[in-house]
């Protein structure tokens, strides 16, 4: 190994040389990721930087994760047109907690240090945001994209946001960063690291940004927009979502996740090859193997998986089928379900179905099938 694996699919690596430079420190680096906790998951997106970061333990550095649960509560402009809405607490704290065991799916335990920005940031006195405030300026900051076209376009900035990369500067200062990783769309946010470290007696910490994982929908994969592969998602679940993007993605898919190029010939069994690793990387190579064959099964060979759930019929006749599916968590609201059977989406025992209320004695004991991989066996 060494620095071809530390910078593998690197976007940026700033200042040119310096990575090098701490390299011949002579002692194990401290490398940086902060994750801002806006969901309970993180997806193999969000993991991208998570793998530079295991490349650095596996080298015998440290690496430091930062769970952003104060950050968070003044929200990340990064990408944003308007201000990101804010999480209730009670959210923060239980996202928080389900970030650590998931994150440790791609890093090392033993080199990892877990911080929460709350640790420094929740004791900070107003003389000392104030001071932080000092070390950059107001044209600095609003120099960032996402700033400069919000104010060309007269939406409003709050001061919030403003300080939000002064806050994950503040990190940087707080655990002596020597390295610090994001995607792309970070970039920003870690160079404020590198102006305010000076003014806290640090030498600047080297700055190492990685693509964004593209979904399926050829848009920045994100967990509000549901086009994810959560890293704790159902291994069949992962399987399938793996298998809806295009031929044209499985070369950045294979170097971004895989981190080796995609092989030549045959994009479908690229495709399952790649939905094995993912799949196994989380779960294990035998609950790989059972996501295939439900798969196969299921979305090529279009036949029921062999445990169905079952799901009782409520006391209402006819059944309005829309609330009933959406209650069953097989989709997400009444309007989608209803959206699902308006495309023949929605099949009772094979048919797809029209109708939003059917009889219960039509519905009782059918095999209700919705998209290609939800299945309910209906008990009267």
């Amino acid at each position: 190994m060494g620095l071809p694996d530390l910078t593998r699919n690197a976007v940026d690596v700033l200042p040119a040389g310096g990575l090098e430079e701490k390299l011949k420190l002579g002692r194990p680096l401290r490398v940086k990721l902060g994750i801002d906790v806006t969901s309970p998951d993180i997806h193999i997106g969000r993991a991208i930087p998570l793998q530079r970061m295991r490349a650095f333990q596996d080298e015998g550095h440290t690496g430091v994760l930062i769970i952003g649960d104060y950050t968070t509560r003044i929200g990340d402009p990064s990408g944003r047109s308007a201000e990101r809405p804010i999480l209730s607490d009670e959210e923060i704290d239980a996202n928080a907690k389900t970030y650590l065991d998931q994150a440790m799916i791609i890093l090392d335990p033993d080199r990892t240090e877990v911080r929460h920005n709350g640790e420094w940031l929740a004791g900070l006195s107003y003389a000392d945001v104030v001071g932080l405030a000092r070390t950059i300026t107001v044209a600095r900051i609003l120099e960032r994209d996402d700033f400069e076209k919000r104010m060309k376009a007269r939406e409003p900035i709050s001061v919030s946001e403003l300080l939000y990369p002064l806050m994950q500067a503040y990190d940087s200062v707080a655990i002596k960063a020597d390295v610090e990783l994001g995607g792309t769309d970070q970039l920003y946010n870690l160079l404020a690291g590198r102006e305010v470290m000076p003014h806290y007696g640090l030498e600047p910490q080297v700055v190492l940004t990685t693509p964004l994982l593209l979904s399926w929908d050829g848009a920045k994969m994100s967990s509000s927009v549901g086009n994810n592969i959560p890293l704790t998602a159902a291994p069949e679940e992962m399987f399938g979502r793996t298998m809806r993007i295009s031929d044209d993605q499985l070369a950045q898919w294979y170097e971004l996740v895989l981190e080796q190029p995609a092989p030549a010939g045959d994009p479908l069994e690229a495709k399952l090859a790649l939905a094995r690793f993912i799949v196994a990387r989380s779960h294990g190579e035998e609950a790989a193997k059972a996501a295939e064959e439900h798969f196969a099964r299921v979305v090529r060979r279009g036949e029921a998986p062999e445990d169905v759930p079952e799901l009782a019929l409520d006391g209402d006749d006819p059944v309005h089928l829309p609330k009933l599916i959406a209650d069953a968590g097989l989709a997400a609201s009444t309007s989608e379900a209803r959206r699902l059977i308006g495309q023949g989406a929605v099949k009772l025992n094979g048919e797809a179905v029209s109708e939003l209320d059917l009889p219960r004695e039509t519905l009782a004991n059918g095999l209700l099938q919705v998209g290609k991989r939800r299945f309910a066996r209906l008990t009267p």
